[in-house]
């Protein structure tokens, strides 16, 4: 990032703030419909889709100057909302394949052990949060925080999430075989089949 920062509040910071606003909502929205679904097979393929979907968001806020916020402090938006309720939901439906493996920062090498529902919730709650602030007509403050936490928190969990998303298909699509995760892609083929059966 520069230390540049782009004049807020003019018409098409407005419309920008718009359409990320709009890119949000739908992911958020979605995030809870796949929670709600119960389908595992389904879950897969459609988080695949919305991760790749919001991170255009987030790539298109990074591609920006910086934002400034207007205040040194952030308006008080009320407390997060609760959506422990999704990330168990979530859990449940991805069962083995939940826990992953992924280098945080590549030129720290160390590599984390997280939970997809864990991460996913975490990138919801970034999102929510500027989204009220956007809601409330906080626009400059919507945008400077989507931008700070893209760089800092849920624009590399999203990226981590993605890839391990695309590795359960690329698993089962190409029969990839690691010993090491003989048990993950054995719930991975289960839930892809599923998906591939023909409605009747």
């Amino acid at each position: 990032m520069t230390d540049q920062t782009s004049e807020i509040r003019t018409a098409e910071d407005d419309e920008f703030a718009a359409q990320i606003a709009d890119q949000i909502e739908s992911f958020l929205l979605a995030l809870r419909a796949i929670a709600r679904g119960g389908n595992g097979a389904r879950a897969v393929s459609l988080l695949l889709l919305e991760i790749s979907q919001v991170l255009l968001a987030g790539a298109r806020l990074g591609a920006q100057l910086d934002f400034q916020p207007r205040e040194e402090y952030q308006p008080d938006v009320g407390p997060e909302a609760d959506i422990d309720d999704m990330r168990l939901a979530l859990a449940r439906m991805l069962d083995s394949v939940d826990t992953y493996s992924f280098v945080f920062d590549p030129y720290l090498p160390d590599v984390v052990q997280s939970q997809l529902s864990d991460d996913l919730t975490s990138i919801a709650i970034d999102l929510d949060n500027g989204l009220r602030h956007y809601k409330l007509g906080n626009v400059a403050e919507a945008l400077w925080w989507w931008q700070f936490s893209y760089v800092n928190n849920w624009g590399n969990l999203a990226g981590a999430a993605l890839n391990a998303l695309l590795t359960v298909v690329a698993h089962d699509r190409f029969d990839t075989d690691f010993e090491e995760t003989v048990e993950a892609l054995t719930v991975a083929h289960e839930m892809l089949d599923e998906q591939a059966e023909p409605p009747r």
